[in-house]
């Protein structure tokens, strides 16, 4: 029987209270729950402190490029889609680095995990401002506040007609470890964006300012109804709801490639070719 334990790895070197811990702690007991074993799912990150999430488990890893998880996942899934795939990433690493791969990632519907650290800054390089830093917040880089807009990155999901979105909070491990394995089940490309406080660079989104607007969706949420799903993503302020916002069925890219949709590239036989031969066609 496959628990928790299974997939220690090294100590965590983040913050004391960072809520990546509680992320990392409620992700083992996701994978014991449903009975994955370590050497069952594959685990892939960027750049960040959430990226270091992997080091800190007992499981397939990669660790890539800054912004560059996804394309790595997708990479992995078109090898061997009976592998599961879990992406790792904070939100400048998908949101601002990776923004162009998630839009993609998305489109094409690949079956690919997304747990995104959101905890509205930039940690690993202590503090500048993110992709979802709120209009005004004040940071190192951002003295006279942020000037732009907060990303909306389950609004965007949404908008992309992402198959699965939802969003978690570090703060309430029940229920984050429900949307966890209903993201592992889902069939399709799952983004499931995780608000967790930075305790050392993020002095507006705390522990206690989360705790006073995060709410559970209601049994009456439809998360098949598109425009209902995109008025709740667009919630936030006062109140910010979590759980399953939108969930579709579609065809996976894995699906849809003729070559790869019955038999796992790497369980079909290996082709002997003559390199010499191969290279007279160029000459």
């Amino acid at each position: 029987m496959v628990t928790s334990r299974d997939f220690e790895g090294r100590t965590p070197a983040w913050c004391p209270g960072c809520g990546n811990f509680p992320i990392l702690k409620t992700l083992k007991e996701a994978l014991a729950e449903l009975d994955i074993e370590p050497h069952g799912i594959t685990v892939v990150s960027g750049i960040g402190q959430a990226a270091k999430l992997p080091h800190y488990m007992r499981c397939h890893t990669f660790n890539g490029l800054h912004g560059r998880t996804l394309p790595v996942a997708t990479g992995i899934r078109l090898a061997n889609h009976a592998m599961p795939v879990i992406a790792v990433a904070g939100d400048g690493d998908c949101y601002g680095e990776g923004g162009n791969h998630l839009i993609h990632a998305a489109r094409r519907n690949v079956n690919v995990k997304l747990f995104v650290h959101d905890n509205q800054v930039y940690g690993l390089t202590k503090g500048q401002a993110s992709p979802t830093t709120m209009e005004g917040v004040v940071t190192k880089t951002q003295p006279f506040g942020s000037l732009s807009e907060a990303l909306n990155p389950l609004a965007l999901a949404v908008a992309l007609d992402c198959s699965f979105a939802a969003r978690g909070y570090a703060g309430d491990t029940e229920q984050l470890r429900h949307l966890m394995k209903e993201a592992l089940l889902h069939k399709g490309f799952a983004l499931l964006d995780i608000l967790q406080p930075c305790v050392t660079f993020n002095r507006v989104n705390t522990y206690q300012w989360y705790g006073e607007r995060v709410y559970r969706v209601s049994g009456g949420h439809d998360p098949t109804d598109r425009i209902e799903a995109f008025r709740k993503a667009l919630e936030w302020g006062d109140r910010i709801p979590t759980g399953i916002i939108y969930r579709n069925v579609r065809p996976t890219l894995e699906e849809r490639i003729p070559v790869i949709r019955d038999v796992p590239l790497v369980a079909m036989p290996q082709a002997q070719v003559d390199p010499d031969r191969l290279m007279q066609g160029f000459y």
